[in-house]
């Protein structure tokens, strides 16, 4: 999928990153926040920011006070939901995922098409799902 380096979610992941001699200044925390939160505030370099998209219950940031580290959340819907004033920004970021899409530059995760949605291929995802062992999307056709 396009990654340089690839570690395990299920081991250590301070001594895998740590093996390859990385220190990241950005961190992508896009599921499981609050489970790899003081992982991610060990390995992460000083002045670095953490973004995410999920929801953690419960996420005390202080622990980054030491290391200076900035946080942000990732929400599609805010400019819309807000109307913000750089509304217009949406329109041109889905522009532009369509055109990198076109250019074959970004790549869908779709991995497994289980066909069209039914009793028996909603079950199915939900199985492999929860199997946690997916690589990539799921996904299921028309109603």
């Amino acid at each position: 999928m396009g990654a340089d380096h690839v570690i395990n979610h299920r081991e250590s992941l301070v001594d895998q990153v740590k093996v390859l001699g990385l220190e990241p200044r950005y961190v992508a925390s896009l599921n499981g926040t609050d489970g790899h939160f003081s992982t991610i505030i060990e390995l992460i370099k000083p002045r670095g920011h953490v973004a995410l998209i999920d929801d953690p219950k419960t996420l005390d940031i202080t622990s980054g006070k030491s290391k200076a580290l900035s946080f942000s959340w990732e929400f599609m819907f805010a400019r819309s939901m807000h109307q913000t004033d750089d509304i217009e920004k949406q329109h041109e970021l889905l522009n532009r995922v369509s055109a990198l899409i076109d250019e074959g530059t970004l790549m869908s995760t779709v991995t497994n098409n289980l066909g069209k949605l039914s009793v028996e291929t909603l079950k199915a995802a939900h199985e492999q799902q929860e199997s946690g062992r997916v690589i990539g999307k799921n996904v299921l056709e028309g109603f």
